[in-house]
Order: structure tokens, then C-alpha cells, then sequence
């Protein structure tokens, strides 16, 4: 497989010398009636001129001679070449593409909404040129292609998969390497670079979204309250212990259980609660 092959033109400027010198030799012949030495120096002056060639900062010329590969230029500057070559431009700027959100399955079959922003670059300018067809298309093409297959490789999260390691919303870091490695790998053969590969938006596809947020809201309500229920019980063992130390007053079995059930519903409830006064006993 052939690559990139990076070639030195002639200055441009000394050839836009010759061609200067060329038109002042043109202009004499004229004055002196030498139509012969006009039409030769004219010639030339056609010659040199159609062979210029001015290369912006971070762009590239690929030559083609009569459809035989040649180099590209990557240097900046103005240059002369044979003005037999065909020509294409092509820029080695940065580029960005932001893939729309496509609906994928992850790892548990759940579908889900993924795009990526994606940071590439023109790296070989002959496989970019010969290689593939339409570089760019190639581009948006292979990185929905990486997308799906990423996304069916990890799960969305940890609830479908406690036992995994490395999901969809949680491990972004890791995501994004795999991500990056993955199109790096189909890009290679096109000549372009990633810079940088990132998942853009993650959600789940709209048929589940509702449900899976009940899911996570309950989840989150089970979590609270188990927060709740374990600091309750540390507050009444606190309490008990307290009131057993500083003999306030004496508790039996029964007591104890009616004031740690009193002081459980005053904590753990989700409501404010109304105080009883209570006239008579504890056993009234």
C-alpha cells in the first residue's frame, strides 16, 4: 500500500523572477520587430506562470502526472511546479464533526440515544486522496459504525449490571479511550488522524426514559431512607444510653420499646408530627 510521499518544489520566487525576465524580453522583441523572439519568450513566460503554486499554512497540494501519483507539498509558501500536474487541495486543519444522536442497544438491550464530537485531521494526504472516496462522508460513517459498536459493548449504568466495571454514564474517561481507539482504528486506513473523541449526549431512548427514571427515583428514595432509619436508630441508642446514665428516670422493657417506637416515627417520618400531652401513666 502506497503512502504520503512529501516533496521539495522549485522556489517560486526565482521562477516568478524568470518569468519577469521572460516578459521583459517579450516587450524588447516587440519594440525591435522580432516576432519570433516575442512568440518564443511569451511561450515561456505562459510556461512558467501556469506552473505556480501558492501553499497556505496547514493545507497540502497532491500532484498527480498523467494519473501517476507524484508527492504533496505541506510546506507554506509560494512554489513552481510543472504545470503538466494535476492539482488538489487539501487542508490539514483541525476539524470538528458532531454526529447526531442515533438510537443504539447498550450491553443489556436497553436503547438508548448516543452521539460523539469527534476532533480529526488530514494525517496521510495520499490515502486520503486514493484511498476512499469521499474522506469526509468516511468520516461520519465509521464514527456512527465505532458509536454503535461501543454502546453495545458496556451497559448504560449499574443498575442493569452491578457487576460491571466500566459503564455507559459513569466511567467518562474510559468511555471516551475506547471511543477514540475504536475510530482510530477504522480511520487508519483513510490517512486521518482523531484528536479527540468524546460522547457528546447519553440518554435513554424516549419509550424508557420515563421508566427508567421511576427506577432511578426510587432508588435514590430507598438510599435516602435507609440513611435516615440508620442515623434514627444511632439517636435513640444515644438518647437510651443517656437517660440510663444520668438516672433521669427508670425504663423497663415495655417503656423502652414504647419510647424507641415514639422517637422512630418522630424520625424517620416524612411528615411533621403533632405532639400529644400526656395527662395520666406511660401505660395510659
Amino acid at each position: 500500500m502506497k503512502t504520503e510521499k512529501i516533496i521539495m518544489p522549485f522556489n517560486g520566487y526565482i521562477a516568478l523572477g524568470l518569468a519577469t525576465a521572460c516578459a521583459i524580453a517579450a516587450f524588447v522583441g516587440i519594440v525591435h520587430e522580432q516576432p519570433i523572439f516575442v512568440i518564443g519568450f511569451m511561450l515561456l513566460f505562459v510556461f512558467i506562470v501556469k506552473g505556480l503554486i501558492i501553499v497556505s499554512p496547514n493545507s497540502s497540494q497532491v500532484l498527480l502526472l498523467f494519473g501517476k501519483y507524484v508527492g504533496s507539498i505541506n510546506k507554506s509558501g509560494m512554489f513552481w511546479i510543472n504545470p503538466f500536474y494535476w492539482r488538489r487541495s487539501l487542508s490539514l486543519r483541525a476539524m470538528n464533526f458532531e454526529s447526531t444522536p442515533i438510537k443504539v442497544n447498550d450491553k443489556m438491550g436497553n436503547p438508548v440515544l448516543i452521539s460523539v464530537i469527534l476532533v480529526w485531521r488530514v494525517q496521510d494526504t495520499f490515502k486520503v486522496s486514493f484511498e476512499v472516496n469521499d474522506y469526509q462522508q468516511f468520516v461520519k460513517v465509521q464514527t456512527d459504525s465505532a458509536v454503535r459498536k461501543l454502546a453495545g459493548s458496556f451497559p448504560y449504568d449499574h443498575f442493569e449490571d452491578e457487576r460491571a466495571t466500566i459503564t455507559l454514564s459513569t466511567n467518562f474517561d474510559d468511555i471516551n479511550h475506547a471511543l477514540e481507539q475504536e475510530i482510530n482504528e477504522r480511520m487508519h486506513m483513510a490517512g486521518i488522524e482523531v484528536v479527540e473523541a468524546r460522547i457528546g449526549h447519553l440518554a435513554y431512548a424516549p419509550e424508557i426514559a420515563h421508566s427508567m427514571l421511576r427506577r432511578q427515583q426510587a432508588s435514590a428514595v430507598v438510599a435516602a431512607r435507609h440513611k435516615i432509619v440508620e442515623g434514627a436508630v444511632g439517636m435513640v441508642d444515644s438518647a437510651l444510653k443517656l437517660l440510663s446514665e444520668k438516672d433521669i428516670i427508670e425504663l423497663d422493657e415495655d417503656k423502652k420499646a414504647t419510647m424507641v417506637s415514639n422517637l422512630m416515627v418522630v424520625l424517620c417520618g416524612d411528615r411533621e408530627t403533632q405532639p400529644v400531652v400526656n395527662t395520666g401513666t406511660l401505660y395510659q
